[in-house]
């Protein structure tokens, strides 16, 4: 395995060695181990001094299922701390089997023009992209799968990215060559737009998959995880209804963010559920599929194709969290209308999440009048255009309160909550406040853990084991849902595939918590470097004094508890 280094300015691209220190850290460990060993904390995000990196997973590169995410990282321009977003598709697997551990870009270009860079197995090459600029996602995907071979994968940007815009994703091929899988949230696409590429192409031509050194066990190992996740109930549940199967779940805590987030239930969350978009997609019919693999190999399929009455994809997918962030939070109560919205936050390459939070402010603001898909579309049509006020939308939730002193800012770390509340399932509030990666329900969602979830003294350990395990499988390269076929299979897996496929012998027992607290420890310390202080691990005041109108709940766990989360890791 070998690490790319890209410069951004001279284009000079170099192959080096691993070193040593990052040799057992893959995905989001690898990221924040190279961010503070190469970045100063305090640069500016946009600048010459930040990095862009791309780093698979572990485990990436061998079709375990659900296991072949790449991990993107940078210092984010959103939250100005240490930022890892990772996506399904493609990109990790070819990477692997490219025999690339890690692909840094540095520097900045002087000039405007922009670049696609071509990475093979016989070397790199920069070719203009000006006529790329200002087209969507899904315009300018299928013109480089027609310049460069309908087998490789690619990671884009959208106009949002190339406009700088704070909420700018990173959107990456799935296995079907839709540009779908968006490493979203933390602006790391508007870091890739400042290093002027638009899109990367990864071509495996002549590659191979990662050398095994134990290959019988490897296979036994694997065999025992994939049986676990096929027979796992979860799993089941997300092959039928996908992320959407969460609409019911929160709506029952009193949890699903509706109109930004000033209540818990949605009167209409029956018409916007998982139940109603899997009938809607077995009754439409092809091209809808209610069970989509975003990568090859997954048994899970816990992606979905969303196609309307007219026989023709709205998006796909369409994810809880889009459902939530830009269905109920702006009293938005139609599938259909939030798959449309959907579509065109992916095509700017925006993160719906941000987006749908930033959305939620403008409603508040008067900006949009509550429940209309129009009014949410002109919005959106403001971004693509760039405007002033686009450009304000596109920055972000907290950009829009505070262009319009809006106090209801769901965000920390300035980073928007995704779509569970925290005054509801109090331990995912206090994953909010005290990870370093800002509000993020994929750093340690709590909704499982069986507690109290209005009790303020019970969250911490739930949250610090939750963030633990999801900071180790995103090392690993699994998906959120791998994690009830590893946690299912006995005799420690991780560990088993681990030993197997690169011979390490002293792999401690917890070695998915060992990879968690090392990634958690150096992401703490890049945020420290970078100023951030126990303040910044706080919910948003006014949450702490409002309370959910269901359950009369506010945010109440104690500051005390959020500062002594991580005590004995550092």
């Amino acid at each position: 395995m070998k690490v790319l280094r890209v410069n951004a300015r001279t284009h000079e691209v170099t192959t080096e060695p691993v070193p040593a220190s990052w040799q057992r850290l893959g995905g989001r460990g690898l990221l924040a181990r190279i961010l503070l060993d190469e970045v100063d904390a305090k640069c500016d995000p946009l600048g010459a001094g930040n990095k862009l990196i791309f780093a698979p997973g572990l485990l990436v590169g061998h079709m375990l299922s659900s296991t072949d995410r790449i991990s993107v990282g940078g210092k984010s321009p959103l939250t100005g701390g240490i930022k890892e977003a990772n996506a399904g598709g493609r990109t990790g697997l070819h990477m692997t089997h490219m025999g690339v551990h890690a692909l840094i870009v540095e520097d900045k270009p002087e000039g405007d023009d922009w670049w696609v860079l071509h990475l093979s197995l016989n070397g790199a090459r920069w070719e203009k992209a000006d006529d790329l600029k200002g087209l969507g996602v899904y315009e300018t995907a299928p013109k480089l799968l027609e310049k460069y071979g309908e087998k490789v994968a690619i990671a884009l940007i959208g106009p949002g990215g190339e406009m700088g815009m704070k909420s700018a994703g990173i959107q990456n091929l799935d296995k079907d060559k839709i540009p779908s899988r968006i490493a979203a949230r933390g602006g790391l696409g508007a870091v890739m737009g400042s290093k002027r590429i638009k899109a990367i192409v990864f071509d495996n031509a002549g590659g191979q998959k990662p050398p095994i050194v134990h290959a019988e066990a490897f296979k036994v190992a694997q065999k025992d995880y994939t049986k676990s996740v096929m027979e796992h109930p979860q799993s089941v549940t997300y092959r039928d209804y996908g992320t959407a199967a969460m609409t019911q779940l929160t709506q029952r805590f009193a949890a699903i963010p509706v109109h930004n987030f000033s209540r818990g239930t949605f009167d209409d969350v029956e018409k916007i559920g998982g139940e109603a978009l899997r009938e809607f997609t077995l009754t439409r019919g092809k091209p809808s599929d209610p069970s989509h693999a975003c990568m090859a190999g997954c048994t899970i399929k816990c992606s979905n194709v969303f196609g309307g009455e007219d026989g023709k994809i709205i998006v796909s997918p369409l994810e809880y969290e889009t459902i939530g962030l830009m269905g109920s939070n702006l009293d938005i109560n139609s599938l259909d209308a939030i798959g449309r919205l959907n579509w065109h936050v992916n095509d700017l390459g925006l993160d719906s999440i941000e987006v749908g939070a930033a959305l939620g402010v403008a409603a508040e603001a008067g900006l949009m009048q509550w429940g209309s898909e129009t009014d949410a579309q002109k919005l959106l049509d403001e971004i693509r255009a760039g405007t002033e006020l686009g450009k304000i939308l596109g920055d972000g939730a907290v950009a829009v309160g505070k262009k319009y002193n809006i106090e209801r800012v769901p965000v920390v770390k300035g980073q928007a909550m995704s779509a569970y509340e925290p005054r509801s399932i109090k331990g995912t509030g206090v994953t909010y406040a005290t990870t370093p990666q800002g509000a993020d329900h994929t750093c340690g969602l709590t909704i499982r853990a069986q507690v109290n979830h209005l009790d303020p003294n019970t969250q911490i350990e739930v949250s610090r084991n939750a963030q633990f395990n999801m900071a180790g499988y995103d090392t690993l390269g699994a998906c959120i849902f791998a994690g009830f076929g590893y946690a299912a299979t006995p005799d420690g897996v991780v560990k088993r595939l681990l030993a197997a496929r690169y011979g390490w012998e002293d792999l401690p027992d917890n070695i998915l918590q060992a990879l968690g607290k090392e990634t958690i420890k150096l992401e703490r310390e890049f945020n420290r470097r970078a100023g951030f202080t126990k303040e910044d691990d706080r919910i948003p005041k006014w949450m702490m004094d409002e309370a959910i109108p269901e359950n009369g709940s506010v945010f109440d766990v104690p500051a005390e508890q959020l500062d002594g989360i991580f005590d004995g890791i550092e």
